[in-house]
């Protein structure tokens, strides 16, 4: 059996898959139905108390998906990609591949890709779940803008699968993998609250899918794109090099 096999069954076996897949599609439908229903919602939970909202816009579906997706939503994904990228973090595993491989590139490149391609996925079914609803419930989006921000997200995800493979090529434990990537995932908002640096950090694209159909320009993402794509092989190399160096 070879690895790129081995990768798959352990993601299809483990049931991670429906973690990743279950959480996005999830928000995708609830989403929308917030953002359409959110005064209702509140007026029956708050005690009898009116409250008055602008009617929804169709952008409204997609502000509400992204804003838990990237919260909980990558959470999950990170967590699926500690699992999966942390092989070190039992010895006897480590050893097992290792011994099998010439290169640990042997190793990272299926766990790289099937991982980043199970949260990439899901990721998209969301989105498009939430696409529909939005065109049902509030009304249309434009349709360029909207596959642009997905594309932009899923640039993203990239990032964080590497950031994560990184991360586990020093860390002792998947928890610490965790721990680390969401450290340096929350760093990047920090940083981007000066403006003029914001609009170049990864962060910046997290909001794509729903700046763009709000009115944002799909080039407004081009730079923190190109910065993305500099910081994914940067990570790839400090993975590929560090846990070439690692001592079991």
């Amino acid at each position: 059996m070879n690895l790129w096999r081995l990768e798959w069954l352990r993601l299809v076996r483990t049931k991670r898959w429906i973690a990743l897949v279950g959480v996005y599609v999830f928000f995708g439908l609830l989403g929308p139905l917030t953002a359409r229903y959110l005064a209702e919602i509140l007026e029956r939970f708050g005690g009898g108390v009116e409250v008055t909202f602008p009617p929804p816009v169709p952008a409204d579906g997609m502000i509400q998906y992204i804003s838990n997706v990237s919260q909980m939503g990558l959470l999950v994904a990170v967590v699926v990609a500690a699992g999966s990228l942390g092989f070190d973090a039992k010895p006897e595993m480590g050893v097992f591949l290792r011994t099998r491989v010439s290169e640990v590139w042997d190793i990272l490149v299926p766990r790289l890709i099937v991982t980043f391609l199970a949260i990439a996925a899901s990721f998209v079914l969301g989105a498009l779940a939430a696409w529909y609803e939005t065109v049902v419930l509030i009304g249309s989006l434009p349709v360029g803008g909207t596959l642009a921000g997905i594309g932009y997200g899923l640039l993203y995800l990239a990032l964080v699968v590497a950031v994560v493979a990184a991360a586990a090529s020093r860390a002792k434990s998947v928890l610490s993998t965790v721990l680390i990537t969401i450290l340096v995932l929350l760093v990047m908002p920090i940083i981007g609250v000066v403006e003029a640096v914001g609009e170049w950090l990864p962060s910046h694209l997290v909001g794509a899918l729903a700046d763009i159909p709000a009115g944002a320009g799909i080039g407004d993402f081009v730079p923190a794109a190109g910065v993305t794509v500099v910081f994914v092989g940067l990570s790839l190399w400090l993975a590929v090099r560090w846990s070439a160096a690692r001592e079991l």
